[in-house]
């Protein structure tokens, strides 16, 4: 692991851009792919970064970590971005402290989200962190601030109605669907791409659309089969994509492409088609839009959906709060903690030596392994209830002599 030493609050930083301020074009500028993260990672130390995770959603794109300054972070970003470090810093909000705390703590309750309480952003926290840990970046601050975050979600969830009802970038994709077809019978539709969003979507269609006229292409056949078999739907290769781009009525896009997969080329001429893209970057040609046969809708227009159902979250957001709050509170006193323990250490030592030495134990003879074990659970008291007070009042040096004082004083009772 890198880096166990303490760590200073006041440095850790988030620095990110999401979609209160860009949109989903200037967002694909600056989307990482599994491939750029782990290159990210690889030069981290060489920015004098150690302990870091990289969060790169269809809605934002966040760097955590503990950091000099901010700047660090975001230089080793824009490393691998298509974006520059300019634009990035321009568009960015950047968070240090308690501030970024909170703030990774409102992501991961879905109240930062484009769709208000969409907890699909849960499992891509997960993802990102296990990410960096797998490759040594996650260490003991991060690994207890992540768990207390999902934590705070989980019971965000659970006693809030927040979460209440289906809104998602993926049932927003089906709602726009129905608003746009009263009946699909004889319809056609293709889902490129069934990662975490594309599975997620085609499931909502399945669920909510009561049509199997879906057939599934993903780069990697062997899992558009397997998803086709389980909901009973048709799959085919990625050779075959053009013809059933063709063919199709109704496309979705959930690939994370760096460049687009599907080209104006491939619409031209052809009949009528709503294509849904939910890819960052884009995975629809731009340029398609402007064909008179295509009906091209992003993310950001998804998100505009407004039903009673984010009404009622949007109720929510004050019980949701207080339990953040409540999960904020128990990793900030843990974190003042861990601050204290070399302190705590270097008395139980010091204890340890007074406790072995000579004039010390003869108001304990005969020395016996009773003896020693006596003034083993005294050096624990001391230290516990050392522990204590420094918890309410820092004042470690004076507890240091303190506590040296109680133990000496109850060497012989």
């Amino acid at each position: 692991m890198h880096g166990h030493s303490s760590k200073d609050i006041s440095k850790f930083f988030i620095a990110g851009i999401n979609y209160k301020k860009t949109d989903a074009a200037i967002r694909g500028q600056f989307a990482i792919s599994d491939e750029q993260y782990a290159s990210l990672l690889a030069l981290a130390p060489s920015y004098g970064l150690h302990e870091l995770f990289i969060l790169s959603t269809c809605n934002r794109t966040e760097i955590y970590g503990f950091a000099e300054h901010a700047g660090q972070l975001i230089s080793l970003l824009c490393t691998q971005t298509e974006g520059g470090q300019d634009t990035f810093t321009q568009l960015a909000y950047i968070k240090k402290g308690t501030e970024a705390i909170e703030h990774l703590f409102a992501v991961g309750a879905g109240l930062d989200s484009q769709i208000l309480g969409d907890y699909e952003i849960v499992g891509q926290l997960k993802a990102a962190v296990k990410f960096a840990k797998e490759q040594d970046f996650i260490g003991t601050y991060l690994d207890r601030l992540v768990n207390g975050v999902l934590q705070a979600s989980k019971a965000v969830k659970n006693q809030t109605a927040i979460s209440d009802g289906t809104v998602s970038v993926s049932f927003a994709a089906v709602q726009y669907i129905k608003q746009q077809f009263n009946n699909l019978t004889g319809k056609k539709i293709l889902l490129l791409g069934i990662g975490k969003i594309g599975r997620s979507t085609c499931k909502n269609l399945v669920d909510y659309l009561d049509t199997t006229a879906i057939t599934l292409i993903n780069r990697t056949a062997d899992k558009a089969a397997a998803l086709a078999g389980e909901l009973g739907l048709h799959h085919a290769p990625i050779e075959q994509l053009a013809g059933y781009i063709e063919s199709s009525d109704i496309i979705l896009v959930a690939t994370n492409a760096a460049h687009p997969t599907i080209l104006k080329s491939h619409l031209e001429g052809k009949t009528d088609k709503l294509i849904i893209d939910l890819s960052i970057p884009y995975n629809v040609e731009m340029a398609a839009q402007d064909l008179p046969n295509v009906h091209l809708v992003n993310v950001d227009e998804l998100s505009k959906l407004k039903d009673e159902t984010l009404q009622k979250r949007e109720a929510e957001i004050p019980k949701a709060r207080v339990i953040i709050d409540e999960h904020m509170a128990e990793f900030m006193d843990w974190f003042e903690m861990r601050k204290h323990v070399p302190v705590l250490k270097a008395v139980k030592t010091k204890l340890q030596e007074i406790q072995a030495f000579p004039p010390y134990l003869q108001g304990l003879s005969p020395v016996s392994a009773t003896c020693t074990t006596d003034a083993d659970a005294k050096i624990q008291r001391v230290i516990n209830g050392m522990a204590s007070k420094m918890r309410r009042v820092n004042q470690r040096g004076c507890y240091y002599i303190e506590a040296i004082n109680e133990f000496i004083a109850t060497g012989s009772n």
